[in-house]
């Protein structure tokens, strides 16, 4: 684990102002930190700890050149944070080859270098890829696809025919491919539409723990390359999501939403089905996503409504009480001046 400072520069491409030699052996927060580790410095708040944290050097932007500790000078630190961890931290990769406590159907494809572990089930027509890693409980229904260096923790279920790219990572218990939600004469009869379509994970994907895609009616729900889901999102059927977005916990997306490239959705966020959200959109987190959301636009709150005028309506609320009491008291005033018009009057 021991590096010298000036070797994770070169590792990133940054540039050190102080010791270059100093040994880094771990990466901790800038709070935590103590000699011997690397920490770093992504959100401005945390600047003022620089001149108190223990670390032994600290991963800082270019507008950052006087510490009491080396600095190590990087375009992004939060970027390069995640380089460093990669660079630091290898993770051991597992012995290749099928554990006898698997079960793999005779007809499966499974090529060279691919790791199935005890309690795994491969069905039939299955194609794994070279460097695949199924891990113990995982089930992968006939005629599904895992492409090359993609990981399956532990008891991921993979439906019937669903296609997962490469270099796709699911995490513990995920499910790709159940039922959509489709019953017709709802709240009646409640007859279920058979759901005869796939999911589709395309290549560098990351789906969060407990999160569930549901395979389409007809056609395939569509997750495209890049996007990155967290845990306990819930992603109905023939809903599309565009390449490189980023779906923060507990999102429920409703039936045939699109969804463009590059959005943010915040957690707890809710979309109704059949709409679509713009590319690079941003969702705040717990909106209430009823219409269709134009590119670029940033929007907040319950039903949604465009981000700062739910700022402004929310520096309101806590003037209501003062507000109310106002109007109490001017309805009062009014009510006054009527009686003495009223009196007046009569006169």
């Amino acid at each position: 684990m021991n590096k010298k400072l000036s070797e994770i520069a070169i590792h990133l491409g940054g540039f050190v102002i102080g010791d270059a030699d100093v040994v880094i052996q771990a990466v901790a927060g800038i709070e935590e930190a103590v000699e011997g580790d690397l920490t770093f410095v992504a959100n401005p708040k945390y600047r003022p700890k620089i001149m108190t944290t223990g670390a032994s050097a600290i991963l800082v932007p270019p507008d950052i050149t006087e510490a009491p500790k080396p600095l190590l000078v990087v375009d992004d630190p939060y970027v390069s944070l995640a380089r460093v961890l990669a660079f630091l931290y290898p993770e051991k990769p597992p012995c290749s080859g099928i554990s006898s406590e698997a079960f793999v159907a005779d007809d499966a494809t499974v090529a060279e270098g691919v790791t199935i572990y005890p309690g795994a089930y491969v069905g039939s027509s299955v194609r794994l890829e070279r460097g695949v890693i199924i891990y113990p409980g995982v089930f992968v229904g006939n005629g599904a696809v895992i492409g090359e260096d993609s990981v399956l923790y532990q008891n991921v279920s993979v439906y019937r025919r669903c296609l997962i790219g490469k270099r796709v990572v699911l995490h513990a218990g995920v499910v790709v491919g159940s039922d959509g939600f489709g019953f017709a004469d709802p709240g009646a009869a409640n007859m279920k539409v058979p759901q005869i379509g796939i999911v589709q994970i395309d290549d560098d994907c990351e789906i969060g723990a407990n999160t569930t895609i549901d395979r389409g009616t007809l056609g395939k729900t569509w997750i495209k390359a890049g996007v990155k889901i967290d845990n306990l999102v819930q992603i109905a059927h023939n809903v599309v999501i565009g390449e490189n977005s980023v779906i923060v916990a507990q999102v429920g997306i409703s039936g045939s939403t699109r969804i463009g490239k590059s959005v943010l959705l915040g957690g707890q966020a809710g979309l109704v089905g059949h709409i679509n959200v713009g590319d690079g959109a941003m969702v705040a987190a717990r909106s209430g996503i009823h219409k269709n959301i134009p590119p670029g636009t940033i929007v907040s709150g319950s039903p949604h409504m465009p981000h700062r005028q739910w700022l402004r309506m929310q520096a309101t609320l806590t003037r209501l009480p003062d507000m109310r009491k106002s109007l109490l008291d001017l309805a009062g005033k009014i009510e006054e001046i009527e009686h003495t018009i009223e009196n007046m009057k009569k006169r």
